[in-house]
């Protein structure tokens, strides 16, 4: 089973990181399922994936999320340009 690391971009511009083994399927939970959702997004709800990193274990992911939300604004933003222009 692969799994994503994945950042998704609010309306309102802020950024949520999370890993998952379905981009799709959780993209739309958190758009659509109250249950489902981040309660990061009851105020500003997804605007669409930026990033998505996969790796071959859930141990992987889940470290690569950590770095990724110790990181600055300014760094994730300059992670997903990188990423974006590959």
């Amino acid at each position: 089973m692969t799994w994503k690391v994945y950042i998704i971009e609010t309306i309102s511009g802020k950024l949520y990181t999370g890993i998952t083994t379905d981009i799709n399927r959780r993209f739309k939970e958190h758009q659509l399922s109250i249950k489902k959702r981040a309660k990061f997004f009851a105020l500003s709800p997804p605007k669409k994936v930026v990033y998505q990193e996969s790796f071959e274990d859930r141990s992987s992911a889940t470290k690569k999320e950590i770095e990724i939300k110790k990181m600055s604004k300014k760094e994730k933003l300059k992670l997903i340009y990188i990423f974006s222009n590959e």
